[in-house]
């Protein structure tokens, strides 16, 4: 695996665990009571973006990790994923005498 299919890797993880993450524990100006004027109810009021972006980190490198370990030690090959047989027959490489 090169570095930028690393940081690609990371960086689509990241985003997914974020997305995920932001709802949690999301107070909003309904929940606590105090609208203002021109404004949803439902715009977050406290949203502790600092801190899920840290903890979100942390989860992304551990699942990066992981991930990462699995494609660069070939347990699981895209040929294991070819559920359609589109890629050619795989070819031997030893010499036949």
């Amino acid at each position: 695996m090169s570095i930028t299919s690393a940081f690609v890797l990371f960086s689509v993880i990241w985003f997914m665990v974020f997305l995920i993450a932001i709802p949690i524990k999301l107070q909003t100006q309904g929940d606590l009571g105090e609208i203002v004027p021109g404004t949803h109810a439902s715009a977050p009021e406290v949203h502790d973006l600092k801190k899920k972006a840290w903890v979100t980190t942390a989860v992304a490198f551990v699942l990066w990790a992981v991930i990462s370990g699995i494609i660069v030690s070939g347990i699981v090959t895209m040929r294991d994923i070819d559920f359609f047989n589109r890629m050619d027959p795989e070819t031997s490489n030893e010499i036949s005498e």
